[in-house]
C-alpha cells in the first residue's frame, strides 16, 4: 500500500494570510515528497475559506515544477463546473508541465453552496449525471478528434489540445460512495476514491466491499485502484494526551462542514461559524472521543496497526488528509512522524 497527501490552504479567520497558507501548503507537499509518497492531491472548492482551492491547476503546476517524483492529483475536479473540453485540456497541460505525473478525480460535487453560485441553482444532488457523461468525453478527447451530442453538452469535432504525455490516458478517479457510483467507475476503468468520514473502520469494510462487488461486475475491465482518504494525525507516543487537540480540531471541521452543507446562513467574506455543538449532542460520532478512534489518530504503533488492517483488505493508496484546521506547525511535526516513524513498516 502507497501513501499520499491530501492537502488544502484552510483558513478560520484572518490572522494568517492567503500568501502564508501557499507557502505552508507548498511545504507540506515538498515534504510528502521527500518522505516518499506517491502524489499530493488537491481538490476544488468555492468562495469559501475553510477549504480554499478555486482551481487545483495552477497548485499543482507550481508543485510540478518544485517537485521532480511526486504525482501531481486533482482531486477532486467537480464535474457540473467544467465544459469537457476545458476539463480535457487543463488536465492535458498539466501532464506536459509535469512530463507525465497528472492524475485526475472527478466527482460530482456536494455543497450546494457552490451550485447555487456556480451552476444556476442545480440541486447538488443532479451533479452525477454531468459526472457520468464527462468521464467519457474527457477520454474520447485526450485520444483524438471527438464530437459530442450528450444530454448536457453539444459540441462539434474538438480534441484536446495538448494532448497528454501519459497514454493512452491519464490516471482517472472517481469520488464514489454508492453501489452505482462504484459500478460506473469500475465499468469507465476508472481508479475508485472513498472517504468514510467520521465513520469507522468498519465503513472502510463496507467501501471495500461495494468496491469488489462492482468489479466482480465486470470482468471485462482490468481491476482498478482503490484508495482510503481519512483525516490524519500522528502524534508522539510518550504524549498519552496528544489524541486530544486533533480530534477537537477534526470535530470544528465537521461542524463547519455541516454549516457549509446546510447551506442556510450567508457567509461573512468566505467565513462560516462551525454549527453549534450543541446541534450534535444526540450525535455521539462527532464527539472528540469518538473522532479519537474512527479518524486516523494516534502514536505511530497505533497508526501502523490500524494501516496493516487497510493494506490486508486490498486498499492500494492511503490518502494522508491533513485537513484539520490545526496550525501549520502541528501538521508539520504530525506528517514529519508519520513519515519517520509509520512509513517505513510499508515498505
Amino acid at each position: 500500500m502507497r501513501f499520499s497527501l491530501f492537502v488544502h490552504m484552510e483558513r478560520q479567520d484572518e490572522k494568517v494570510s492567503h500568501r502564508e497558507q501557499f507557502e505552508s501548503l507548498a511545504e507540506l507537499a515538498l515534504l510528502a515528497e521527500a518522505g516518499g509518497f506517491g502524489t499530493v492531491w488537491i481538490g476544488e472548492h468555492h468562495a469559501m475559506e475553510y477549504t480554499i482551492s478555486p482551481s487545483p491547476m495552477p497548485l499543482l503546476a507550481y508543485l510540478a515544477a518544485r517537485t521532480t517524483t511526486i504525482r501531481l492529483g486533482a482531486g477532486t475536479i467537480i464535474a457540473p463546473f467544467w465544459h469537457p473540453i476545458r476539463a480535457a485540456g487543463e488536465c492535458a497541460l498539466l501532464d506536459v508541465i509535469s512530463n507525465g505525473r497528472m492524475e485526475v478525480g472527478l466527482a460530482r460535487g456536494a455543497y450546494q453552496f457552490e451550485f447555487d453560485r456556480l451552476a444556476d441553482g442545480l440541486s447538488a444532488r443532479d451533479g452525477g449525471r454531468h459526472l457520468r457523461e464527462l468521464v467519457p468525453a474527457v477520454r474520447a478527447l485526450w485520444q483524438g478528434d471527438y464530437a459530442h451530442d450528450g444530454e448536457i453538452w453539444r459540441f462539434p469535432t474538438a480534441t484536446s489540445v495538448p494532448k497528454p504525455v501519459q497514454q493512452p490516458t491519464p490516471p482517472m478517479w472517481i469520488a464514489a460512495r454508492d453501489p452505482d457510483s462504484h459500478d460506473f467507475a469500475v465499468a469507465q476503468g476508472c481508479n475508485v476514491m472513498v472517504t468514510p468520514l467520521m465513520k469507522g473502520d468498519e465503513e472502510v469494510v463496507a467501501l471495500k466491499g461495494k468496491f469488489d462487488t462492482a468489479v466482480a461486475n465486470h470482468p471485462e475491465v482490468p481491476r482498478p485502484e482503490l484508495m482510503v482518504l481519512r483525516h490524519t494525525h500522528v502524534h508522539a507516543a510518550d504524549d498519552p494526551d496528544g489524541w486530544r487537540p486533533a480530534a477537537e480540531a477534526i470535530n470544528r471541521f465537521y461542524r463547519t462542514f455541516d454549516a457549509w452543507f446546510g447551506n442556510s446562513t450567508t457567509p461573512e467574506n468566505g467565513f462560516l461559524a462551525p454549527s453549534p455543538e450543541a446541534k450534535f449532542a444526540d450525535r455521539p460520532e462527532f464527539a472528540p472521543e469518538a473522532l479519537r478512534t474512527t479518524a486516523m489518530i494516534g502514536t505511530p504503533a497505533e497508526v501502523i496497526e490500524r494501516l496493516r488492517a487497510y493494506e490486508e483488505l486490498g486498499v492500494d493508496e492511503y490518502s494522508f488528509w491533513i485537513d484539520t484546521g490545526l496550525s501549520h506547525e502541528e501538521k508539520r511535526a504530525s506528517l514529519e512522524r508519520f513519515i519517520e516513524e509509520v512509513v517505513p513498516a510499508f515498505r
